[in-house]
């Protein structure tokens, strides 16, 4: 039987005037228990419900476990099949951030940003890829041979900087670290590592470079972490 809240509001009325109430307009004392008595009306029905219809609740699932770095676990279901699960990185506190992109060749995207940029591999399939960029999930798709990231361009303090372009902004020891790490895979920098806005509240290095597939990369470093967003005027150049 559909029951609505107005059914609802007037049993309770009804209940109330039974017990003596009055049958005029509510006082504030009347309109509490008036509200007392729609309170238990509405527990009585929501139990009522539960009693009838219990195939009507979602099945109860076991959740799966919680995992910390590099443990792995297995799960079977009743046929016998099993699923194992390992994890190679910790999510990035807060809310750590989707980008996916297009790729021609899934084998250099995994040499590039599994053995290059040093990116944990996640989930994966034989048509994308998934990798943690310092906790950040990044998604590798396969979209044809024939891709290549078209390049558009932007001055900015000087630099042609090529657009589109992802990265992160880095600690400054990340920062020379990964640099480094380029440098000894032969990475050719489309900008390197370059001091930027030197002297203003928005003072960086930067660098930029490109993926196998010709995608856009871009990591920096603040030199005050806190002025990321910081806004402030520059003389007209």
């Amino acid at each position: 039987q559909k029951v609505t809240m107005t059914t609802m509001w007037r049993r309770a009325h009804s209940s109330f005037l039974l017990r003596g109430g009055s049958p005029g307009p509510l006082r504030f004392f009347d309109r509490h228990q008036a509200q007392r008595s729609l309170c238990t009306s509405l527990e009585s029905y929501s139990a009522g419900i539960l009693r009838l219809a219990p195939s009507r609740r979602p099945p109860t699932r076991p959740c799966p476990p919680i995992l910390q770095r590099g443990q792995r676990s297995f799960s079977a279901t009743e046929g016998g099949e099993g699923t194992e699960a390992v994890l190679e990185a910790m999510p990035a506190p807060g809310s750590p951030f989707h980008h996916a992109f297009p790729v021609h060749n899934l084998d250099a995207a995994k040499h590039f940003y599994g053995e290059v940029l040093g990116c944990a591999e996640g989930r994966s399939s034989a048509k994308w890829q998934d990798y943690s960029l310092h906790g950040h999930q990044i998604v590798c798709h396969w979209v044809g041979e024939d891709y290549r990231c078209p390049d558009f361009y932007n001055p900015v303090d000087g630099d042609e900087v090529p657009v589109p372009h992802f990265g992160l902004a880095l600690t400054k020891e990340q920062f020379f670290e990964l640099a480094e790490r380029l440098k000894k895979h032969g990475i050719n920098f489309i900008i390197p590592p370059t001091l930027r806005f030197e002297g203003k509240p928005g003072e960086q290095w930067t660098m930029f470079f490109k993926d196998p597939s010709g995608n856009n990369l871009e990591f920096k470093t603040m030199s005050h972490p806190e002025n990321l967003f910081i806004k402030y005027n520059e003389p007209p150049r």
